[in-house]
């Protein structure tokens, strides 16, 4: 692992190395103390947050201001780690111009470095945009979760030879248009592969197989915080909503028996 700080010219050099690159969510200050100290390459402020950390049920209502208030912690609590901002639902769709000034605040005010959208070749004009205003982008292309509404819900994409295709077109798109990077979201780990090996730039998998680039997960999924179902795509590496219920029931437990505070948590 690099001693100072990733750049984007960090990754390129880790994936012609063949070094994997490893990515998580984040949403405060605790959370990303904890993945840059874990030795985590890239935190990204997901929009995922509007449902594991606001209680949204999809990502759809989360705004510009509540994403910069996280983004803005996460940077407090990890002052040398490579932020992600994920871009909104509209906040990046209605215009490039609009589009151009939320992305500069994400940098400006959140302290980002670097700003994640949703989409393949569509893209492309507002990706050389940012670029070309100095904002890095990561692209992001598969299962677009901010349009679940459209897609008729969460599906595996890469299925069919003509949709291999379109995928592979979109990755080498949104690379010549300038973005240092690309998620490539819930597709079979042989497009995974393919795609990876067609692109100068890295690819991260998250559903798409182990000869990605890299990978990336949410740290709610890891660590077991969110415990209605694990993602297929997920691993959980610690059952912590446990923990956390365990800790707090003999808290209460305590408080109400009268065993806290003790002599020991009292001032004289």
């Amino acid at each position: 692992m690099d001693q100072k700080k990733p750049t984007v010219a960090t990754f390129r050099k880790r994936k012609a190395a063949g070094e994997k690159i490893v990515m998580i969510t984040a949403y405060d200050a605790t959370g990303a103390a904890a993945a840059l100290a874990a030795g985590i390459d890239i935190l990204l402020v997901g929009d995922s947050m509007a449902m594991t950390a606001l209680g949204y049920e999809n990502t759809l209502p989360l705004g510009m201001d509540e994403a910069i208030y996280h983004t803005m912690a996460v940077r407090r609590g990890a002052h040398d780690a490579f932020i992600i901002f994920d871009m909104p639902f509209m906040s990046y769709q209605v215009s490039d111009e609009e589009a151009l000034r939320n992305a500069g605040r994400a940098v400006k005010e959140g302290g980002a470095d670097a700003v994640k959208l949703e989409g393949g070749a569509e893209l492309n004009p507002l990706i050389a945009k940012l670029v070309g205003a100095g904002i890095p982008v990561m692209a992001h292309i598969g299962l677009l979760p901010q349009k679940v509404m459209t897609s008729g819900g969460y599906h595996l994409t890469g299925k069919t030879d003509d949709a291999v295709r379109r995928l592979l077109d979109d990755a080498r798109s949104v690379e010549a248009a300038g973005a240092f990077s690309v998620v490539l979201e819930c597709m079979p780990s042989h497009v995974g592969k393919e795609i990876s090996a067609a692109l100068a730039i890295p690819a991260i998998g998250i559903g798409s197989g182990p000869d990605c680039d890299g990978q990336v997960q949410v740290l709610n999924d890891v660590l077991g915080l969110f415990e209605a179902f694990t993602p297929k795509h997920s691993r959980r590496y610690a059952e912590v909503g446990k923990i956390i219920r365990q800790a707090l029931s003999e808290y209460a437990g305590d408080v109400r028996g009268g065993k806290f505070p003790g002599p020991e948590n009292c001032f004289k």
